[in-house]
């Protein structure tokens, strides 16, 4: 809204309507207060003080004051004052933000004198004669000493701007990087953005106000104006690259193509070398300054040339030819720049080197020559010497190269679209350390430029190398490698490539603290990555684990997915898997599983997955460890069993691998316990027939462990005819080893009943069974354990109460297998290998024919070799299943030193079988004869009361041979004398007993 224009003199207007007119003006200063520019503090104090006056002149506007000569005088001050408050106020508000700031000494001094005046105007008030309230008469005392002591100063920030400029114009200052960071000042100080295209938008709107100037005929704002543009116009943002560019080649080109000599007057005539700063005696003289008072330092107060008297304290510098000089040196040095270029080009290495070393030095010298090195395009020539073998030559192409992009956007926006540029200073990552120093050095200094470091990451090699240096010797190296990662951490892409490169901190950042989409890239980018299991722990113990449960517990399903492929990714590793356990990452994940609703098939899944992950770490808990459960109460185990009758293949699969780990590990007494109690086994019978061949083989794993220690009635309700014959088909027809093994562990487990038995037999699992024996030759943990269980399983065919299976067995050739194992295999198989020979040996004295009696001619009887020396009959393996025959013999023998008490039991337990009866005297030679004897005695000292007993057992009948006794019994003695004093009652009897058949005790002894 306009503003009414206030009366310029009291006699027009009754001085009621006056102060009515300027209360109506002190309160749209107010208002416009807040919409000032510049020094808004100070315009808020004055619209304070201005307020503080509006109940003064209502007040006065109440009276009657008549015509009273000095209220006529005060109201025409006030007027005069408000409007002048009006107009800078409205200037301040409109103009351009970068003219008030070079203008705030004005605009403070503007504030003060308009105060100082409003104060004195109020001091006017003839308070004696106006009949007026105690209060207002103190106000207005109060309101004259706080404006007449109103201080308005420029702001140290602002006053330090304005110092910049003038140093910047009286020094001729033309450094990009001066006008760059005065530029960058300015824009803090008036509150605009740095960003290039805000600052020259401002920059021009500024340099409009010179029109202004000149159209207000204001001389000196204008020229004042046109110095400062012309120190602030050297900065990149002051203007375009396309405008420097065309303002360079129009100066360059009305130079000519030769360089001028100096002019005489350019020399020092003390030093005869062009003058840098010369200054201007007391007679007139002009000499380099430090010529001049090295001149008077050594006691000369003569002028060098006129050898008059001349006052030492007068030195003045001579700007005018300091200017010329200035002028002759950027003119030569323009010229020289532009005809370098061709000779970086020469095929003489000499002539390229000497040429780069006087680009450098040029570089170093002034901030200006890099600026027309820009400009004559060297970038490109300067990145193909890059290319060059020698070495000198790359590195100070390097160095030039620093030198041209430092501080100036233009130059760094310039090298980015040269062909391969970037390209070529990466691969110096990977070189010897000072070209890889020079290179990250160059490489940092681009990235300072927002629009490069996208293209920093993108090059290839980059953000590797530079994880690499990281750890490198060279400190400086290495300090810019983390310096320049710190900068390309801005983009979320380089932050992903960082982490490809095994370097995570900032991965880590943004997954705890960025913005959601953020933090789906980083846990996706975790979830995605193949780490190894260093890197993986290393995550774990650096805070992973924290914001990724975070983002499955209170995270959408998208979000939810992410972090539990991240999860699953790192839980792959069984510490980290513990740990996650003990951090509480299992309750989540489980709810997910089982109770979310709005979980996708794709989510179960990855739950599934990391949850099964999980359980495999529980697997690996060293002894001594306090033991981590994944499920700690019934309705766990029951709810997540429950799911494998309720999902898809996919999570059957990984809920069957959990509860296979979990059978595994230290509470799997406990878990088997909880499965068999939620009819596991039933759910398991049904999945042995499953058409998947991934959930298959883990319901057939986990049947395998459940049978082992299950309940014999619960297995005899659930294990049927079909479910046998579903097994036996599944040994036959599997391509899965470890199905195989486990499909033949159920077997080899489930009660020794004649039913199952023979429904196996009727389902062919005999021949079944030992064709994958003979067939398996692998010694790796699932070939050893197809043979363990495949031996456990024939072991059901030897039941010793069946004669017709045992010769079933025999005649497909199970005892020359079972021989065989007896050397090669596993302590289980062995003792299960050893225990089947055993059966079969209990019905070889019943099975060996009779020796026929001999009739006819003696030639057609059999021949006494042929006889069964223990058996004294005719025996064959098949016919008899004789030990001997079968050359079981030895091998069972070797057991007997096994350290496995197991394994030497059961073979024992076979060689046993030979001294029965009335094979004592026979079966004790042939024992006797494969160095039995010795074992069975060391087996008194066995700390296995079971194998003593035996042992003892079979000495008690052996040493009632006297030849044995006189033999054997001195090496048993001590060992038997010794189970009298530690043995239980019936061993201690029965030691006695054999000590009495070696005359060591009678037979009236208490032992008995």
């Amino acid at each position: 809204m306009m503003t009414v224009d206030l009366v310029t003199s009291a006699s027009n207007v009754p001085a009621s309507e006056m102060l009515s007119q300027i209360v109506e003006a002190i309160f749209e200063i107010v208002t416009s207060a807040n919409n000032i520019l510049v020094k808004k503090e100070s315009f808020r104090e004055l619209s304070t003080y201005l307020e503080r006056i509006v109940p003064v002149l209502k007040e006065l506007n109440k009276k009657d004051v008549g015509q009273s000569e000095s209220l006529n005088t005060v109201t025409e001050i006030l007027h005069r004052e408000i409007k002048a408050a009006k107009q800078l106020m409205m200037e301040c508000s409109k103009r351009n933000k970068v003219y008030l700031l070079m203008n705030c000494r004005s605009i403070v001094k503007r504030l003060k004198d308009t105060t100082t005046e409003i104060s004195r105007a109020l001091g006017l008030l003839p308070l004696a004669s106006l009949d007026i309230s105690t209060s207002i008469r103190e106000e207005i005392g109060e309101l004259c000493d706080n404006m007449g002591r109103a201080e308005f100063k420029s702001a140290l920030a602002e006053e330090e701007i304005l110092e910049k400029v003038e140093s910047g114009i009286q020094d001729r200052n033309v450094d990009r990087s001066y006008a760059n960071n005065l530029l960058s000042l300015i824009a803090d100080a008036v509150g605009i953005s740095t960003e290039r295209s805000a600052l020259k938008k401002e920059f021009d709107e500024f340099k409009n106000e010179i029109e202004n100037a000149r159209l207000r005929k204001d001389q000196a704002e204008a020229i004042q104006m046109e110095q400062i543009i012309a120190l602030l116009e050297r900065a990149d943002a002051a203007s375009s690259p396309m405008e420097k560019e065309t303002k360079y080649f129009s100066k360059r080109k009305s130079l000519g193509s030769q360089p001028l000599e100096p002019l005489q007057s350019f020399y020092c005539p003390i030093t005869r070398d062009v003058m840098v700063d010369p200054v201007e005696t007391s007679s007139g003289q002009t000499f380099e300054r430090s010529a001049i008072e090295k001149w008077f330092s050594a006691g000369n107060k003569l002028c060098p040339l006129t050898m008059t008297l001349l006052d030492t304290s007068i030195l003045r510098p001579n700007k005018t030819l300091r200017q010329s000089i200035e002028e002759w040196k950027d003119r030569n040095t323009m010229i020289t720049i532009a005809s370098m270029k061709s000779k970086l080009m020469s095929e003489d290495e000499e002539e390229v080197l000497h040429c780069l070393e006087e680009l450098q030095e040029l570089c170093q010298n002034r901030d200006q020559h890099r600026e027309w090195v820009i400009l004559e395009n060297y970038m490109p020539s300067l990145i193909h010497l890059l290319g060059f073998k020698n070495r000198d030559i790359r590195q100070r192409a390097l160095v030039i190269l620093r030198f041209l992009v430092k501080d100036s956007d233009d130059a760094k926006e310039r090298l980015a679209k040269v062909g391969e540029g970037l390209e070529s200073i990466v691969k110096f990552l990977g070189r010897r350390i000072e070209e890889r120093k020079l290179a990250v050095a160059l490489l940092l200094e681009l990235s300072k430029y927002d629009l490069l470091r996208d293209c920093i990451g993108k090059t290839q090699g980059c953000i590797f190398y530079l994880v690499t240096m990281l750890s490198s010797d060279d400190s400086q190296g290495s300090r810019d490698a983390q310096a320049l990662l710190e900068n390309l951490s801005v983009s979320d892409q380089n932050i992903v490539q960082m982490a490809k490169a095994n370097y995570f901190k900032y991965l880590l950042q943004r997954l705890s603290s960025g913005p959601e989409d953020v933090k789906i890239i980083m846990a996706t980018t975790l979830g995605e990555m193949e780490l190894t299991d260093h890197h993986k722990e290393s995550l774990l113990e650096e805070g992973v684990l924290g914001p990724l449960l975070h983002m499955v517990s209170h995270g959408d399903v998208d979000m939810k997915n992410v972090a539990v492929k991240a999860l699953r990714n790192l839980s792959s590793v069984p510490r980290n898997g513990l740990q996650m356990i003990k951090d509480g990452a299992a309750h989540p994940l489980l709810d997910l599983l089982i109770r979310h609703s709005l979980s996708s098939s794709s989510l179960r899944e990855q739950a599934a997955a990391t949850i099964m992950h999980l359980a495999l770490s529980t697997v690996s808990q060293e002894a001594g460890e306090t033991p981590v459960s994944l499920l700690e109460s019934e309705q766990e185990v029951l709810m997540l069993f429950s799911l494998v009758n309720l999902t898809g293949p996919d999570v059957q699969q990984r809920i069957l691998q959990t509860f296979n780990a979990l059978c595994q590990s230290p509470s799997a007494k406990n878990i088997k316990s909880k499965l068999i109690q939620c009819s596991a086994i039933q759910v398991l019978v049904q999945l042995c027939e499953h058409d998947d061949q991934n959930v298959r083989p883990n319901a057939v794993k986990l049947f395998c462990c459940l049978v082992d220690d299950g309940d014999e009635a619960i297995m005899l309700e659930h294990v049927g005819q079909k479910c046998l014959e579903t097994l036996v088909k599944i040994i036959q027809t599997s391509d899965n080893e470890e199905e195989i093994a486990s499909a033949m562990g159920i077997i080899s487990n489930l009660p020794e009943v004649p039913q199952i038995t023979q429904w196996l037999l009727d389902a062919g699992a005999l021949l079944t069974i030992l064709r994958n024996l003979k067939n398996s030759g692998r010694s790796d943990p699932n070939g050893r354990e197809l043979v363990e269980n495949a031996v456990g399983a024939i072991r059901r065919f030897t039941d010793p109460t069946n004669l017709e299976w045992q010769k079933r067995a025999a005649e497909a050739g199970v005892i020359p297998a079972l021989v065989k194992l007896l050397g090669y295999g596993t302590t289980l198989t062995k003792e299960y290998a050893a225990m089947s020979l055993a059966r079969f040996s209990e019905n070889s004295i019943v099975l060996s024919r009779p020796i026929p009696k001999r009739k006819g001619f003696w030639c057609f009887s059999p021949p006494p070799d042929f006889v069964c020396i223990v058996h004294g009959g005719l025996c064959t393996v098949e016919s008899s299943f004789c030990l001997l025959e079968a050359e079981a013999v030895g091998p069972l023998v070797s057991i007997l030193d096994e350290a496995d008490p197991g394994a030497s039991e059961a073979s024992l337990d076979a060689l046993l079988t030979l001294i029965e009866a009335e094979r004592l005297q026979s079966g004790s030679k042939v024992l006797e004869a494969e160095n039995a004897i010795d074992p069975i005695i060391k087996f008194l000292s066995s700390p296995s009361p079971r194998l003593q007993e035996k042992a003892l057992h079979a000495l008690e009948r052996i040493f009632r041979l006297p030849e044995f006794k006189q033999k054997y019994g001195q090496s048993a003695q001590m060992r038997l004398v010794d189970i009298t004093q530690r043995g239980n009652s019936s061993m201690k009897s029965l030691s006695a007993r054999i000590l009495a058949h070696l005359n060591v005790l009678h037979d009236q002894s208490s032992y008995f």
